[in-house]
């Protein structure tokens, strides 16, 4: 017999000697839509033809949308002689699932929040008794239960930027909480919320100080920016990962927020020191995820290998327009629902942010 497994334990061996072979019977089409990073597609049709390409040294994990067809693979292994676990709620499961990892720096403890289903990066950065959450999604239970155990109150909450690829938890957990909400108003927010400007300081409780440095780094959005804490780390939402930089094109205007991205990135962001530590709003599907370790990268690292990041302006714009891609559908209504004119309601939208990140160059 097989067992079932949730998707949170599934998140808690992904990257450790436990970790299992990931079998994805959904169709092809499906798998390269949206998958989990290492997993093997064979459609549960084939299955029975293809059994030996699976190993029996290893756990299998079964999965699919739901958990049906994953059941039914997982069934036929289990019977055949392979140890198998089911991912309980399939993609649809795994899209939802959450851990966390802690960083201490100074008189600041960040705690990196992670979507594994989205590569959703977000932070809470407590001192003393008080916190602030840059980037919440509209999961807020997960910002109260991190808050709660560390005895924080949440008295500030960001955003990096007018988010595209998924809800915004931002204005929700500000109401919610009591905290200030503050934003750049150069992306076009029509609810009320306190304007960053360059140079702004939030002071927590504890001592530790959240540099707003809100240096307005267009170029993924108009509104693009990014925070430092202290002199340490810097979040750098959807200017730049760890494996790439933002996407110049979501806005429509490729070429022009390219420049604007590759200027941003030359004079915001590479004259910080090469020790800094990299603190990014998403991961792609090549970056290794495990459970006792940020996703981050120092400065120095990313200035000498990431490509974009050796590029002079006009071989950046080069590259940057060369890898756009046509904006997905569901992006429209995202943006108009974090805008405040929302005009779609949050449970499809919460179906429609389901999938991969995109937006990365």
């Amino acid at each position: 017999m097989y067992r079932d497994e949730s998707a949170a334990e599934l998140a808690a061996r992904i990257g450790t000697d436990d970790e299992p072979f990931l079998l994805d019977v959904r169709s092809p089409e499906e798998f390269e839509e949206w998958r989990i990073p290492g997993a093997v597609n064979i459609p549960v049709t084939e299955l029975a033809a293809r059994a030996g390409e699976v190993p029996r040294d290893r756990e299998v994990v079964t999965l699919c949308a739901s958990g049906n067809r994953s059941s039914a693979a997982a069934d036929f292994l289990s019977h055949n002689g392979w140890k198998v676990a089911n991912l309980r709620g399939g993609m649809a499961a795994w899209g939802t699932v959450y851990d966390w990892v802690t960083l201490d720096f100074d008189e600041a403890r960040v705690v990196q929040v992670r979507r594994r289903g989205k590569g959703c990066l977000s932070y809470v950065v407590g001192s003393g008794r008080e916190a602030a959450v840059i980037d919440p999604t509209l999961d807020l239970a997960v910002y109260r239960e991190i808050a709660a155990e560390h005895d924080w109150t949440i008295a500030h909450v960001f955003d990096t930027h007018l988010h595209a690829d998924h809800l915004s938890g931002a204005r929700a957990l500000a109401e919610s909480s009591g905290a200030v909400l503050h934003l750049n108003p150069a992306d076009a927010f029509h609810f009320e919320f306190t304007p960053l400007r360059d140079g702004d300081a939030i002071a927590l409780e504890g001592g530790a100080t959240l540099t707003v440095a809100a240096l307005h780094t267009p170029g993924h959005t108009l509104g693009s920016t990014i925070y430092f804490i202290g002199d340490r780390a810097v979040l750098t939402g959807d200017t730049l990962f760890v494996e790439s930089v933002g996407r110049p094109d979501l806005a429509e205007r490729a070429e022009e927020f390219a420049r604007n991205l590759h200027r941003s990135l030359e004079e915001k962001v590479l004259v910080l020191p090469d020790d800094a530590l990299v603190l990014p709003g998403h991961y792609g599907d090549a970056v290794p995820v495990r459970p006792d370790e940020p996703v981050s990268a120092r400065l120095g690292d990313l200035r000498r290998t990431l490509e974009p990041l050796q590029l002079d302006e006009e071989e950046f714009v080069h590259w940057a327009t060369s890898r756009t891609t046509p904006r997905p559908p569901s992006y429209v209504e995202i943006v108009k629902a974090n805008m405040g004119q929302a005009e779609t309601p949050v449970a499809v939208l919460q179906q429609m942010e389901l999938g991969p990140n995109r937006c990365s160059a």
